[in-house]
């Protein structure tokens, strides 16, 4: 409302400035036209006077040669007369027509008259002389009295002149008002234009200082956004990592009891809570998703990737399951759909498990179908058009737009019959939207549902690394011979944990300590893959796999360890041309399928045996991770306790030492390293808000020592609960 006012008050004021300015050009130019008409007047004046005076010079002139003539009896004096006596009737006849005073029209006629008689008179006398001579032409003059007319003509020639000059007076006094009005108006315009720049210049500073105003308040609104959306991605962060944490323990452990010989309920007990598990698992990394996409921290990426190779990969993740629900998983590509292209096969991959999970939940039985098709528009750029559809139970007409929105499904009872958060698709369209594609449903009560989605990509001739099915474990070797794998990482703990894991798996390996000695391997030495520590001296890993990249022209996946777990983290990674992102602590399970991305492994996990750790006796130390690591293996339990009895006095020494010399960025290096000491002993969780603090917040020293003390007593009463657990494996 008040917008539309002050857009009527600025039309209003614009009609009135106009106005105004036509009402002054319109009396200027009035007045300016009067000063004009007045100059002619009185050039005219000047030249009816002018004329006057000429007229009475000539009939003086004329009198004066005729009676020379007759006086000298000399007729060189009238030489050129009769043109003389025309032009006085030439010039009388102008004076005849003057029309704008009476006064001087009766003046003027009069003096036509005396002027018409004088001219006679001296024709008569020169007629006179040409006919009679001298005398002849004295008698003429004697009787005429052609004197007196003479003087008739000068008075009647002042009297006309005298009328003209009141008629003068009259035209300059019109002039001087004129011009009066004129320089009124003039100045009147200039006032007002003077106005109207004071009040435009007003206008556009204030506008200018309301702009400059609303700025700094969008800039604090949007620094307050953007803190709500860093406290918010933090959260969502750490909460995953709390939350995924137990989550991969549960799922390990049911694992490993799914294989020891169970009777019929307690089996039942273990595969609900390994499903149970699996669907928590699946809601976090939605929600970590959803928080990448509001964040605009996820990023598509291009790489050439095989879609029969994918889609033969999805197919084989839910052929079993599909089984086991007595549904058929039917996948169809059509011959003229190119195999090689280019975009982000994770997403992809991401897009059709979500829409293939929920046609198996929602069916009961018939089928599934996956169509896949193509349309080439322009070379090299080919639309790639999806078809997943399901014979389950369908969705109302008026309620299909709404399996799009967040939190949403089509109806609350399918809330509680099949479970959910409502995510899944909301994150699909979103990932389809990032590609530059379209997402609709089409779908029957009862009859099934079926999404149709397009994504365009470009066509590519050849695959890169290690982008085939990415998300999915290869099913073929990308490699031939043994593999080999480099462990770029600083943390003995660590490099304990990977060589552990890798004689375990038989997987040759050899430890670089920092990103200068594993630039100097790579130089000798050819590998498969490097596992690679973000956090290291002398050269960190995201300056090492720059150097690995640029340098060294090597093409070797990469695949970064970090201790960070925000979202951005892994797409900070790959912006620096790494292949793939694992957070610490490093959990087998995981690092065994991701690597499984990239080589081929032929050890069979199940093979392993697991010695059941039993409830947690410590207050402080949690060995549920460490023993997950170890599978039973009493020697890499004492190696690693060892290890940790040793590192943690050492790095709590450095901190301290940092901490006395105000050497922030050192303590918060420590402070980041300390994370993986720790998890080797389970001590992230209660550490971590002490660890968080010294790392990310701002400085402040009372806070600051306070969380140097807490982590001090913790790794204290850690390191007197891992003697303890030392002894008892000795």
């Amino acid at each position: 409302m008040i917008a539309k006012r002050f857009i009527y008050f600025i039309i209003a004021a614009f009609i009135t400035g106009n106005l105004i300015l036509i009402f002054i050009q319109y009396n200027s130019e009035k007045n300016i036209n009067n000063l004009i008409e007045g100059n002619q007047k009185l050039l005219n004046e000047f030249k009816i006077s002018n004329e006057l005076k000429t007229l009475e010079s000539d009939v003086v002139s004329v009198e004066n040669k005729i009676r020379g003539t007759v006086t000298t009896n000399d007729t060189s004096y009238i030489e050129g007369i009769n043109t003389q006596m025309a032009k006085i009737e030439v010039d009388l006849d102008k004076l005849q027509r003057i029309s704008d005073d009476d006064s001087s029209e009766i003046y003027i006629l009069q003096l036509s008259q005396l002027i018409q008689k004088k001219l006679q008179s001296s024709n008569e006398i020169l007629d006179a002389f040409t006919a009679g001579g001298k005398s002849a032409a004295e008698e003429v003059i004697l009787t005429q009295r052609g004197k007196r007319l003479t003087d008739s003509i000068l008075v009647l020639t002042q009297k006309t002149i005298n009328a003209r000059q009141n008629l003068l007076a009259q035209v300059t006094e019109t002039i001087d008002n004129s011009v009066k009005k004129v320089q009124r108006w003039g100045s009147l315009l200039i006032i007002f234009i003077l106005i109207s720049a004071a009040i435009l210049f007003w206008y556009i500073i204030n506008t200018i200082r309301t702009q400059i105003r609303l700025i700094h308040q969008i800039s604090y609104s949007e620094k307050t956004a953007r803190d709500a959306a860093r406290v918010k991605e933090n959260f969502l962060a750490n909460m995953s990592h709390e939350i995924r944490t137990p989550i991969n323990a549960i799922l390990g452990f049911t694992n490993l009891l799914l294989r020891k010989d169970l009777e019929n309920d307690a089996k039942k007990h273990v595969q609900t809570i390994q499903r149970s598990s699996e669907s928590l698992l699946s809601i976090v990394n939605d929600i970590l998703d959803l928080s990448k996409i509001e964040a605009g921290m996820m990023r598509i990426e291009k790489a050439p990737f095989s879609l029969r190779g994918l889609l033969h990969s999805v197919e084989a993740m839910f052929k079993s399951k599909a089984n086991e629900e007595g549904l058929e998983l039917l996948v169809k590509v059509e011959d003229d759909v190119p195999d090689i292209l280019e975009g982000d096969a994770t997403r992809l991959t991401q897009i059709l498990v979500n829409l293939l999970s929920n046609a198996i939940k929602f069916t009961e039985q018939g089928s599934i179908q996956v169509a896949v098709s193509g349309t080439v528009d322009s070379a090299p750029l080919v639309h790639i058009h999806f078809l997943v559809k399901d014979t389950g139970i369908g969705i109302e007409p008026e309620k299909l737009q709404a399996v799009f929105d967040r939190f949403q499904q089509a109806d609350e009872a399918i809330t509680r019959q099949f479970g959910g958060t409502g995510l899944g698709l909301s994150i699909v369209k979103e990932l389809i939207a990032l590609q530059n594609g379209e997402i609709n449903v089409q779908s029957e009560l009862g009859k099934g549902t079926s999404f149709q989605f397009v994504i365009p990509y470009n066509k590519s001739t050849e695959l890169i690394g290690s982008t085939l099915v990415p998300g999915v474990r290869v099913e073929e070797a990308t490699y031939s011979g043994n593999v080999r794998i480099l462990i770029v990482e600083d943390n003995e703990v660590n490099q304990s944990l990977l060589q552990h894991l890798f004689l375990e798996w038989h997987i040759l390996f050899e430890i670089a300590n920092n990103g200068v000695e594993a630039l100097e391997k790579l130089k000798r030495s050819r590998y498969d893959l490097i596992l690679m520590d973000i956090q290291m001296p002398f050269m960190d890993g995201y300056r090492t796999t720059q150097e690995i990249r640029s340098s060294l022209k090597l093409t070797t996946p990469i695949i970064a360890m970090t201790a960070h777990a925000m979202a951005g983290e892994k797409e900070r990674c790959m912006g620096y041309g790494m292949d793939e992102y694992i957070a610490k602590p490093v959990r087998s399970n995981e690092l065994y399928a991701l690597i499984g991305q990239f080589v081929k492994l032929q050890l069979d996990q199940g093979e392993s045996t697991f010695i059941p750790a039993g409830n947690n006796a410590y207050e402080f130390i949690d060995l549920t991770y460490m023993r997950e690591v170890s599978v039973g293996n009493v020697e890499y339990e004492r190696l690693v306790t060892s290890q940790f009895l040793e590192a943690v006095p050492e790095e709590m020494a450095a901190m301290e030492k940092a901490w006395v010399q105000g050497d922030t960025e050192q303590l918060r290096k420590l402070a980041h390293n300390l994370r993986t000491t720790v998890s080797v002993m389970g001590l992230n969780a209660i550490l971590q808000p002490y660890l968080d603090t010294i790392e990310h917040n701002p400085w402040d020293a009372t806070v600051m020592k306070a969380s140097l003390e807490a982590i001090k007593s913790i790794c204290i009463s850690a390191q007197q609960e891992a003697e303890a657990f030392l002894k008892t494996i000795e």
